[in-house]
């Protein structure tokens, strides 16, 4: 858009400010754009359609510009005599008004109105496949009969909620963001934000959503084995950094449940992704024997600020904003409401960790430990970091052959016969991760079950979070 040289103001009729300072317009060599009613201006030219105001970005009225060159300069919002003195170079206007009058908000930042000036305006050729309803039909209905949906509603992805979703990253929506298994499809930033939609995400959401995506369809993840597998398990997202609560993330109370509607729309958009973009389907691809309610979502923040631990994605070599995907069978929990010294509340733990899976089978699966700040409290007072914890636990975890044999215990599963006098640690090297989470009172933590551990399963990824 050229900009007339000079100064320029966008008004409205409906404001009693614009109309205060009309008369001050009128005396001044100014470019007048109306939104509403261009007649009841001295000189207003139409801009009913919002184009000028979108594109200048107008979120108030009355905006008085100054350009030159073709460029803006400097603008002021609302009336304020001193600040409008200085920049038309003016003095003495608006006598007998009062010094300052706050604008009303622009027509073009109205609620569905700047998305669809975007939509207008903003030049955005959108890629994905648009499918267009019948008049009767109901678009949550259709949605679903189409295949689009999780079992749970959705929110229908028009082209303006798409467009509102993308302003939440910088990112191109051109942008491959990941080949999604199973059908290794490629996926833009678009096809991110149509899901992200359909999940209720917020667009601040999008860019951990994008770092959830990206981490899980790398090829050490094995999404697409995740999916096949008939065992229980889904991605599970913990974020860190100052993202988590700028985004309005919950790593306290409740964590892993309902309520925050940062955390269940996150990790529902990537379900989502993977199912409408990758074709994991329940029923097709999708073969879990039971599956497990996470597999809708299961998205976390770790609470970090009274943790004794560094945070979960930086311990793992990414500081600062950071998405961690684990894949993640379900919640077992940890009850240890006596234990004060962290000697015995890492054995209560290492007790609970040996029947992840099942007691006899070492090396199998791997797990997440999340303690709890009640918990937490043990290890921290007694200055054990993660590596401490792990390291007991490590030691713990070494299980004697002659007790995971099959037979032992009256019970067939279990390693070979040879193996008996072997000695076998229950969880491979970098299988048992650890996080803080949880409420301020509760004597409870909780281990998150793994898929199948090493090369032929699923090991956790962590990518930063770019916005």
């Amino acid at each position: 858009m050229e900009l007339p040289e000079g100064l320029v103001a966008v008004v409205k009729r409906d404001c009693p400010t614009c109309e205060l300072v009309a008369p001050v317009l009128a005396q001044l060599p100014v470019t007048v754009y109306v939104q509403d009613e261009p007649a009841a201006f001295a000189g207003g030219l139409d801009d009913t359609s919002l184009e000028v105001s979108w594109r200048l970005g107008i979120e108030t009225v009355p905006t008085l510009l100054r350009v030159a060159g073709g460029a803006e300069q400097e603008r002021v919002v609302g009336w304020l005599r001193s600040d409008w003195e200085r920049l038309c170079g003016v003095t003495g206007l608006g006598a007998g008004l009062p010094e300052h009058r706050p604008g009303c908000g622009s027509r073009s930042v109205e609620w569905g109105v700047e998305e669809e000036l975007e939509r207008r305006f903003g030049g955005r050729a959108f890629t994905s496949r648009r499918v267009e309803l019948a008049a009767q039909e109901d678009e949550h209905e259709a949605l679903y009969d189409r295949g689009w949906t999780d079992g749970l509603p959705v929110v229908p992805p028009t082209e303006e909620r798409v467009a509102r979703m993308l302003r939440g990253t910088t990112r191109d929506p051109a942008e491959v963001v990941a080949v999604v298994p199973p059908d290794l499809v490629e996926c833009t930033v678009e096809k991110v934000a149509v899901n992200a939609v359909l999940a209720g995400c917020r667009p601040e959401h999008l860019p951990v959503v994008l770092a959830a995506v990206e981490a899980a369809c790398t090829e050490e993840f094995t999404l697409h084995g995740l999916l096949a597998t008939t065992y229980f398990s889904g991605p599970v997202v913990v974020v860190n950094g100052p993202i988590a609560a700028a985004v309005g993330m919950n790593g306290g109370l409740n964590a892993f449940g309902q309520g925050n509607r940062a955390n269940a729309t996150i990790g529902r958009a990537l379900q989502l992704v993977v199912r409408n973009v990758g074709g994991g389907r329940p029923g097709e691809i999708d073969r879990a024997t039971l599956g497990n309610p996470g597999k809708y979502t299961f998205c976390f923040a770790e609470r970090e600020q009274d943790s004794p631990f560094t945070p979960l994605g930086a311990w793992r070599g990414v500081p600062g904003n950071a998405v961690t995907v684990f894949a993640g069978a379900g919640v077992q929990p940890v009850v240890d409401q006596l234990s004060r010294n962290p000697e015995s509340l890492a054995r209560s733990f290492a007790a609970c960790l040996r029947v992840n899976g099942h007691p006899k089978l070492p090396l199998a699966f791997d797990a997440l430990l999340v303690v709890s700040p009640e918990h937490g409290r043990v290890f921290r007072q007694a200055g054990w970091d993660r590596d401490r914890l792990l390291a007991e636990l490590t030691s713990l975890l070494q299980l004697p052959g002659s007790e995971l044999v099959r037979g032992a215990g009256g019970i067939d599963e279990g390693v070979p016969a040879a193996a008996a006098a072997m000695t076998f640690p229950k969880y491979r090297d970098g299988g048992l991760l650890i996080a803080h989470a949880g409420g301020d009172a509760g004597l409870f933590s909780a281990i998150i079950g793994g898929w199948m551990s090493g090369e032929a399963g699923s090991r956790p990824v962590t990518r930063e979070v770019l916005t």
